[in-house]
């Protein structure tokens, strides 16, 4: 379970790498500073997501699931709030963060499965 989780990690890791380096009002200090937002954006997304999932899931299903882009990108920005070193600058640089953040998720996630089968 911890060895799944730290894979994950480095996929959110790539995926906030890339983010910082082509989308604009993203950016980072350092590789740790990468590597702790990675690991706080897991635990945020294990333990606050669920709760504003539930709390926005109305607004959710009127807009036929696009607000889910709107409570990643709220995410990616309450770790840059906690992590000093971690800059987003807006809800359109956040959202476009959240896109690149979730593909690279994406493809770890094909990956994991992957080496179940």
């Amino acid at each position: 379970m911890l060895a799944k989780f730290l894979v994950r990690a480095v996929f959110a890791a790539l995926g906030l790498w890339v983010a910082s380096e082509i989308v604009p009002g993203v950016s980072m200090d350092s590789a740790r500073t990468l590597i702790l937002a990675a690991i706080l954006l897991g635990v945020v997304n294990a333990i606050v997501r669920p709760v504003v999932f539930i709390l926005t899931l109305p607004i959710t299903v009127v807009t036929l699931g696009l607000f889910l882009l709107v409570v990643n990108a709220a995410m990616i920005g309450l770790v840059a709030s906690l992590l000093q070193g971690f800059r987003v600058d807006g809800l359109v640089a956040g959202c476009l963060a959240a896109i690149v953040t979730g593909l690279a998720s994406w493809v770890g996630g094909m990956i994991l499965r992957d080496d179940r089968r």
